[in-house]
């Protein structure tokens, strides 16, 4: 299996999600073919990191916006999760993580993002609630916010995806 990310916690929230569903493309752990990121607390706030690949572009020197938008919204559910899973007072263990998915996805390009590096995804939690968490996300490459997303998650039951 191949991991995109480094400068992480081995473990990230989708670590703690159950084999049905961990096989998203943006972050399921057990895609081989997919980014496999990891979305941990950074204090108040939430990380994910992910080195871009050549094939990743867009035009040269210059990463696809689809892939983008993939990174806001898996870290977003990722955020989500973590935050529910805090509310809920949840000390992740095996596959006990609560899984959420996307309701609502927006994403604003700033300016282009290079390849050649790693990219920061931060997220703020901007509301949790029993069913529903709203994260805004800040995609930053060499240090310079090139794009801007919120997703609204909500929360599945543990059979979703059976």
């Amino acid at each position: 299996m191949t991991n995109n990310t480094h400068s992480v916690p081995a473990k990230g929230i989708q670590d703690f999600y159950p084999d049905h569903f961990a096989q998203c493309y943006g972050c399921g752990r057990l895609n081989e073919h997919g980014h496999q990121i990891k979305t941990n607390w950074n204090g108040d706030e939430t990380i994910t990191r992910f080195v871009p690949k050549n094939y990743h572009t867009a035009i040269p020197g210059f990463v696809y916006g689809g892939l983008l938008a993939s990174l806001i919204d898996c870290h977003g559910t990722g955020s989500a999760a973590l935050a529910l899973a805090k509310e809920k007072g949840i000390e992740l263990s095996d596959s006990n993580a609560p899984r959420c998915v996307t309701a609502s996805l927006q994403v604003k390009y700033l300016k282009p993002t290079p390849i050649g590096g790693e990219i920061e995804i931060r997220g703020k939690i901007k509301e949790v609630s029993q069913r529903k968490a709203i994260v805004e996300t800040e995609l930053y490459a060499n240090g310079i916010l090139c794009v801007f997303g919120e997703v609204i998650s909500v929360l599945v039951p543990d059979d979703f995806g059976k």
